[in-house]
């Protein structure tokens, strides 16, 4: 019958059965999530090993586990018994590889289609959905659909982000821009829309219409799903260009 050693200490595992021993036996997919953990931490800290670290680090996360990890800060992680600056370092970087592995398998950011908003959303959502404040994104497109420049132009508190068409224009005419996209997320996790987030939408359509710049969709990500304003009919948006649909 096989052992569970969830809640025992590393010297009362077997030799065998420990973390390293288990992967090289067994492959990197037959260890948990603590013990993952642990072979990345090394090593634990006087009176506390690498196992039981990478324990107190998961429950630390919640209900939500190894999911929560990007939300863990340096001074979550510190709190921690042997979790000093450099593990803490470990562990943010961590969850920063998992992210960028997620985007790197829908493509790199410059070679994205632009007029997909199945393709846009899933990308930004992983940059995006673990945000604790809400922020707004603005791409920068040229006339062929391909991304000149991203930008943060607003950054807000838990409930909202202050943004203005002002800001927004700015970067586009700075970078000589064709159209461009916007996306903000909600950390509430429920990406429907509010009625601010609309009448917002509207002011810059107008503006964009104004400056020859068309906005041509507005993404709001929530926690693994989001809504294009575009693709739920809420706006009149412009179009892309003809041109980045055919790439």
């Amino acid at each position: 019958m096989k052992q569970n050693y969830n809640n025992a200490k590393m010297s009362d595992i077997p030799k065998q059965e420990r973390p390293y021993e288990k992967c090289e036996r067994f492959g990197c997919g037959a260890l948990s999530d603590a013990e993952l953990l642990s072979v990345i931490l090394r090593s634990g800290a006087e009176g506390v090993s690498a196992l039981e670290m990478s324990r107190a680090i998961l429950r630390s996360l919640g209900s939500g586990g190894i999911a929560m990890l990007h939300k863990a800060t340096m001074e979550d992680l510190t709190q921690i018994r042997g979790i000093g600056r450099v593990k803490a370092l470990q562990i943010r970087c961590i969850a920063e590889l998992s992210r960028r592995i997620a985007q790197a398998k829908i493509g790199a950011e410059d070679e994205l289609v632009y007029d997909n908003p199945d393709v846009i959303g899933s990308y930004y959502m992983e940059e995006m959905r673990h945000e604790s404040q809400e922020i707004v994104l603005v791409l920068c497109l040229n006339s062929k659909g391909k991304l000149l420049s991203r930008k943060v132009i607003s950054r807000g508190n838990v409930n909202t982000a202050i943004l203005g068409p002002r800001e927004i224009f700015v970067e586009a005419l700075a970078h000589r821009a064709a159209s461009i996209i916007l996306l903000h997320n909600h950390p509430s996790g429920d990406p429907t829309p509010s009625d601010e987030d609309i009448e917002i939408t509207k002011q810059i359509l107008m503006t964009g219409e104004m400056v020859g710049i068309p906005l041509t969709d507005h993404l709001v990500i929530g926690d693994k799903t989001y809504v294009s304003m575009r693709k739920a009919h809420l706006l009149n948006f412009g179009h892309p260009s003809s041109s980045a649909s055919a790439r």
